[in-house]
């Protein structure tokens, strides 16, 4: 019988410490700024990347350094000075562990910042003291809450170019308290920094004694987001059938994937969708060996106490907590082709979790501004960075949830099947 080996509940726990967010905003907010910002005063930099930042700022002819180009990194970003891809990059404190999205702040870009922010637990949305909220402020606000970010932070920048001005960043803070007030934004924290000269990044700004909340960092390294993960609903894709070839281990056979959500742990009872046959697990492999539970996000292989007939696309779930079996389906799809508008009638193929289908659009229901957030019942088509509620109806069913109780199994990416490019990014509703 093979021994169990269970992780301390503290290295439990730093193994699920790990913060992903994003920045969001309009153009020249200082986004690639703060990131560069955090990067340096945390003393995450090689001494090379410190030394080519310098020298490209020098040649520039920049009089400081111009620590955006860290996550500048394109050509064509560093010539214009703005944000095009989207740009990760890892950083750790002795706290907790981070991986950063900084996304572009131009609205032709918009998709790119859907892709960011789509995996994060918190969005920091930057405003330019001087320019208050703009319409881009406002549509990143919404994007996030269309993709249930659960925590928001609003970074009032460049407050050293407003005179450190509490009144400026009161007006800002309250207008921006009003507009979420709209959203669907659960956690909302409100900070004033200065991205180019580090006050109130790391540590407490002596320029504005008036502020008496916590540091960006600090906020970052204590926000509470271990409960954000949905603990209770057991989802397992199916991505890929173990079976190993050797002698040795001729009779094994394990279901690879990813934990979607709720906790899995051997003698459960589960059932496997979209058979609907039900046995219980024998044992939950990983790399370094057999584990007693397994939680989101760990990548594990499930072995069954029973021979099932189970193969890529299939979900293994709770028998009295299972996800809706579908072909008919109603999301909110934000658009990202530029080439071709999505329209009543079309075809594509989709990707939802491991499963793979086509499907053909049924119905446009209305596109939403995002600016005033008013409905357009008289919609034809969705255009590039459009969003709108659509209907479709797939080949086959869909193992699925609604994307505001699991954003995994609630969220689907649609491709267009001439091309192999991903064309609209949908959340189920």
């Amino acid at each position: 019988m093979t021994a169990v080996r269970s992780e301390p509940e503290s290295e439990q726990l730093r193994a699920m410490d790990l913060l992903r967010f994003a920045t969001a905003g309009s153009v020249d907010d200082g986004k690639s700024t703060l990131i560069g910002r955090l990067l340096y005063d945390t003393k995450t930099l090689f001494t090379d990347q410190l030394a080519a930042v310098e020298a490209v700022s020098a040649a520039r002819g920049d009089e400081y350094t111009n620590l955006a180009l860290l996550t500048d990194g394109l050509r064509a970003e560093r010539e214009q000075g703005i944000t095009i891809d989207v740009a990760y990059r890892y950083f750790a404190t002795p706290r907790r562990k981070f991986i950063i999205a900084d996304t572009p702040g131009h609205i032709q870009y918009t998709r790119n910042m859907v892709t960011g922010a789509s995996t994060a637990d918190l969005a920091l949305i930057l405003v330019d003291a001087r320019k208050g909220l703009v319409e881009q402020s406002r549509r990143h606000a919404f994007l996030c809450s269309l993709l249930r970010v659960p925590h928001l932070v609003l970074c009032v920048n460049k407050m050293d170019l407003v005179d450190w001005s509490q009144e400026v960043f009161e007006r800002i803070s309250d207008e921006f308290t009003a507009f979420a007030a709209k959203l669907d934004a659960p956690d909302l924290s409100v900070v004033p920094i200065s991205a180019l000269h580090g006050d109130n990044i790391v540590s407490r700004s002596e320029h504005m004694p008036w502020y008496d909340g916590p540091s960006l960092l600090h906020h970052l390294e204590h926000v509470h987001f271990a409960s954000d993960r949905n603990l209770v609903d057991v989802r397992f894709p199916v991505q890929y059938v173990i079976r190993p070839q050797s002698s040795a281990v001729r009779d094994y056979r394990g279901y690879a994937g990813q934990v979607a959500s709720g906790v899995l742990k051997p003698g459960d009872e589960v059932m496997v969708l979209p058979s609907g046959f039900t046995t219980t697990i024998a044992e939950i492999d990983t790399p370094d060996g057999p584990v007693a539970e397994a939680y989101p996000p760990m990548a594990v292989t499930v072995r069954l106490a029973d021979e099932l007939d189970v193969s890529r696309g299939d979900m293994i779930c709770r028998p009295h907590n299972a996800p809706t079996v579908t072909q008919d389906i109603d999301a909110m799809v934000c658009w990202m082709d530029e080439s071709k508008p999505l329209a009543v009638g079309g075809k594509y193929a989709i990707k939802h979790t491991t499963r793979a289908a086509r499907a053909v659009v049924r119905d446009l229901q209305y596109r939403l501004d995002v600016n005033t957030l008013h409905r357009d019942d008289e919609a034809d088509a969705l255009r590039l960075n459009e969003i709108g509620r659509v209907r479709l109806r797939t080949t086959v069913p869909l193992l699925a949830d609604e994307y505001r109780r699991n954003r995994t199994t609630g969220g689907f990416i649609i491709v267009d099947e001439a091309t192999n490019r991903t064309v609209g990014a949908a959340m189920i509703l």
